[in-house]
Order: structure tokens, then sequence, then C-alpha cells
């Protein structure tokens, strides 16, 4: 067994198929395969399951996987950090976060950093949902994971940076766009436009209105916040999106958001392996995002650090 076999199995797992990952290994599908039936061969078990449209751990591989992706993350880690050392204070800070996160919530915050730190490179690495991001941050040598919190994952901690209240993206000329509140229950009537099924964000809010027994129709999906608000202002429906921080001075060209308060806020933050094995750099950035975060709205207080305390 060697680290470059645990390695492709973990990226298999994550691609859930062969010949992807040998795409972007620039190797053949059978060389993949050779790696996983190594592991397979020492371990006496099956690790994958094949099936028309790719592969699947087994519980095995499963096992597996979770075990690799924390000893691997772990070693890439520190192995980044005394090149870091070598280098003196330059280095890298990696950051896998959703399409529109950085435009939203770290553009100051990135060029306060880099005035501070002009030597260190910040790497954005884009998925398109919070499992995402758990899923390169445990797989990956990653810092930081900018997410929407939602149930605790395994090897993983939160941290709440902002709270953003809900609200229903209209047009100027909807009927609701006058109004200084929408009840959660006209949500039921309105044709919705919301985060996809499986999200954690659309997860949060079909748990909210379960409990004021509201059941959403038929609803568009979209897998950004900022094309719900692009399709609301075409006209193709009302957006129920969380208010990001550049709308709090203006709303979307457009389009009026009109406050949904019964709906609990949607809690955005951090998501590290561990937060005591951050380098410098990386707590640092997280630091300096959460500082910027702060006037937007406190998120419940845990530890010393300001990612922890805004």
């Amino acid at each position: 067994m060697t680290l470059d076999d645990l390695r492709i199995f973990i990226a298999v797992c994550r691609a859930g198929s062969l010949s992807a990952v040998a795409r972007d290994l620039s190797c053949t599908q059978s060389a993949v395969s050779q790696h996983v039936k190594r592991l397979e061969r020492e371990l006496g078990v099956s690790l994958l399951e094949r099936h028309a449209r790719g592969v699947v751990p087994t519980s095995a591989g499963r096992t597996l996987r979770a075990a690799a992706a924390d000893g691997i993350g772990g070693i890439d880690l520190a192995v980044r950090r005394l090149r870091e050392q070598a280098r003196g204070d330059g280095g890298a800070v990696r950051i896998t976060t959703g399409a529109t996160s950085v435009r939203h919530f770290m553009a100051e915050a990135v060029v306060g950093f880099r005035d501070r730190y002009p030597r260190v490179s910040l790497e954005f690495q884009t998925v398109s949902s919070s499992r995402g991001c758990f899923d390169a941050l445990a797989a990956d040598d990653l810092d930081l994971a900018w997410i929407t919190l939602g149930e605790p994952v395994r090897g993983i901690e939160q941290r709440p940076v902002v709270e953003l209240p809900w609200v229903l993206a209209v047009r100027a000329d909807d009927p609701l766009a006058g109004r200084r509140r929408v009840e959660p229950a006209e949500l039921a009537a309105a044709q919705l436009i919301t985060p996809p099924e499986g999200s954690t964000s659309r997860g949060r809010l079909d748990a909210h209105l379960g409990e004021l027994d509201v059941v959403l129709p038929t609803v568009t999906s979209v897998a950004d916040w900022d094309t719900a608000v692009l399709l609301a202002e075409l006209g193709l429906g009302q957006a129920v999106v969380p208010a990001l921080p550049g709308w709090r001075e203006s709303g979307p060209a457009g389009l009026c958001l009109v406050p949904v308060p019964e709906l609990p806020p949607l809690s955005v933050g951090w998501a590290v392996r561990r937060w005591d094995a951050l380098s410098p750099l990386a707590r640092a950035f997280a630091d300096t995002v959460a500082e910027h975060c702060a006037p937007l709205g406190a998120a419940p207080a845990q530890g010393a650090s300001p990612a922890a305390r805004v």
C-alpha cells in the first residue's frame, strides 16, 4: 500500500469514476484501476461497487476513505507548512467555497489581507455546495472552507461568522414589492425560486417551514443565490434567498427585497479539519474575513479568535 494508492482511491470516491480520475492524472483507466486493486488485494475486501454510471465505495471503502482522507490531509498540510517555513514569510492559504462567496463575503478582506501579507498567495477552489466543500476539505490540502452551517460532519469543525436574514426578492411591479414583510404561509402560494434540494440552505429553509406547517409547491431551484435573483429579475418567479452583504445598502438592480422575519437567519462561516492546527497565515485570513463580516450580523460567540467571536 502506498500513498499514491490511497490518494487515487480517494479521488475515485470523490469523482465516482475511474475514467474521470484517469483524465485528471493524464494516465489510463487501467493504471487507476491497478491502484485500487492493489489496496483490495492487501486488505482482502472489495472497496468499490461498479454501476452503469460509475463507481461508489462499499462499506469497507467508505471506512478506508474516511481514514485515508484524514491522514493524507494531515501529511499534506505538514509538508506544506515545512516548505513555507523554509521560504520565510511566504506561502499560500487555500480556500474552498461556492462560486459567489468571494464577491459577497471576502472582497474587502482579500484586499486587506494582501496589503498585510504581500508575499502570501490566496488560492480559491470553487465547488457547488457545502457538501462539496466538506469533501474537498477532507480529501485535499486545503486550509479553510466557507460554508452554510449545517449538521455536524465527522472530522470537520464548523464556526459561524455571520447570520443572514431571509428575504423574498421580487420585481418592482410585483404585488408584494410594497410590503414590509412576507409571512411564511404566503410562500406556499408563490412561484418560488430556491436553492436546490439537497443543499444545506434548502434543507434549513424546508426545516423551518416544516415547523410552521408550510409546504413549498413545485419550485425552480438554482445552484447559487446570484442566479436566483437574476431569474427573479427576468420575471421567472420570486426568489427566497438570504440577504447577502452586498445587498445591505441597496438590493439587486430591478428588485425589491421583502423580509421574511419569521424564518430564522441562515448561518454561514468557516469549516476546517482542526481549528487549532491551522497555520498562522490561514488563521489570519479567517480572522480578517470575520472582522469584515462583523458589522453585517453577529453569529453566536465561541472561543477567542475573531473568526469565532463574530
